[in-house]
């Protein structure tokens, strides 16, 4: 009998996950549909450069049923709820979509309604984000004729998406107002409830002495509560206050909305609880997630929904055959970290192993971790061509493996007395 495999959620996951089982399955053997509220595809990485002019928002959106692999149907509708119980999809529009197995891939939902006053008086005219297509643009045109004064980047709270994003826009914020030479004109603070720069250690310490570097003050541990757009001012639960005359914040995720009105599917926050090694959830044995709407220990980035789609390919495979699954998946992320100036340092992690020094892919490189490059920069720009036409496509990417890469990194050692 024929397949049911349902995906939810049309961006880098579901997408690539669809295409690769339309390619393992015949039409007769498995009916695959994927289902997204829109019909944009937007690949997010290039968010971050529309606020500086280098990118346009035409050019990193495209639709979303046009890089699925004929013989996938698409529903371009919101899910109302998921009966995991009955094996079935509600839609907001009433389809009902059964299913043999299902895949989680809706990714992480910004929520800047939770944090007091942001989305009030000033919003999106002295505080933004550039987490949204809409967003960036906007922000873009307030770079544009910004001329001096605060500006406060801010990461409220864990998780999010792409974590070095936030680093990310300092570090270039710096170039920018350098190349407009006003950059002696500009404050740069970079707030963030982490304890340090970044999440890893290593990583971290690194991160922090490129903002010393760049003079750009790091204010860790600022849990902010409170934004006041119209007075310019940002407060912490803790009592502490940061002026702005442009506040750029990485507003509160949490997970899709319709993961809140399916019983026994999400956790609190509205993400997936996932085992970490095989990428089954707890919720049902047939029901699978990867991405940004699953509750793993690791990055919420396109590099690691890109690795999980390895092992998670080979398991719905497994699965719908009665076959043990594959337990591989070793929490692999990777990510380029843009640093200004045309350049950029790489970092490449997994559950276990800290952000290294070294080479990647091999001991032979040719790019550089946790080191600026210009080679990198490159290679976050190529990124893009990769992404439109390998990754979501399905295809293998030569030379990179599911499976996090030791050879080529300087594992450090310390040493007692």
């Amino acid at each position: 009998m024929k397949k049911q495999i349902v995906i939810l959620g049309g961006g880098t996951g579901g997408t690539m996950t669809a295409n690769r089982l339309r390619r393992h399955f015949d039409a007769d053997e498995a009916e695959i549909h994927v289902v997204d509220r829109d019909d944009r595809h937007v690949y997010q990485p290039g968010l971050l450069f529309v606020p500086f002019g280098l990118a346009q928002v035409d050019e990193i959106v495209r639709p979303r049923h046009r890089q699925l692999r004929s013989g996938i149907d698409f529903h371009e509708s919101e899910v109302e709820s998921v009966w995991i119980e009955r094996d079935e999809v509600l839609l907001e529009d009433g389809t009902v979509l059964p299913y043999d197995l299902l895949v989680i891939a809706t990714g992480a939902r910004l929520q800047p309604e939770e944090t007091e006053g942001l989305t009030g008086p000033g919003w999106n005219e002295r505080a933004f984000t550039f987490y949204t297509p809409d967003g960036a643009d906007l922000l873009q045109r307030a770079l544009e004729s910004f001329d001096g004064g605060r500006v406060v980047v801010n990461l409220i709270d864990m998780p999010i998406k792409c974590p070095v994003a936030p680093l990310e826009f300092a570090f270039l914020a710096d170039a920018y107002f350098h190349e407009r030479k006003i950059r002696n004109r500009v404050e740069l603070i970079f707030a963030t409830s982490l304890d340090g720069a970044f999440t890893k250690p290593v990583a971290s310490k690194h991160l922090a002495g490129l903002l010393t570097e760049k003079d750009i003050e790091l204010v860790t541990e600022f849990n902010a509560g409170e934004v006041d757009g119209v007075g310019g001012k940002l407060s912490s639960y803790d009592g502490r206050d940061l002026d702005f005359d442009l506040l750029v914040t990485v507003p509160l995720h949490g997970g899709a909305a319709y993961v809140e009105r399916s019983p026994g599917l999400g956790d609190a926050l509205g993400f997936v609880p996932t085992d970490k090694s095989t990428l089954q959830t707890l919720a049902q044995p047939n029901v699978f997630a990867l991405g940004d709407a699953t509750d793993l220990p690791t990055s919420k980035a396109g590099s690691v929904t890109h690795f999980e789609g390895d092992v998670l390919t080979e398991n719905i495979v497994r699965f719908l055959e009665g076959r043990e699954l594959d337990s591989s998946y070793d929490g692999h992320a990777n990510c380029f970290i843009e640093t200004g100036f045309h350049k950029a340092l790489l970092i490449d992690f997994n559950y276990e192993t800290e952000p290294l020094p070294g080479r990647f892919p091999s001991a032979v490189g040719p790019l550089p971790l946790l080191r600026e490059s210009r080679l990198n920069h490159l290679g976050k720009l190529m990124f893009q061509w990769v992404y439109w036409h390998m990754l979501l496509p399905g295809r293998e990417i030569p030379g990179i493996g599911p499976a996090m890469p030791q050879a080529g990194k300087k594992h450090l050692t310390t040493t007692t007395t």
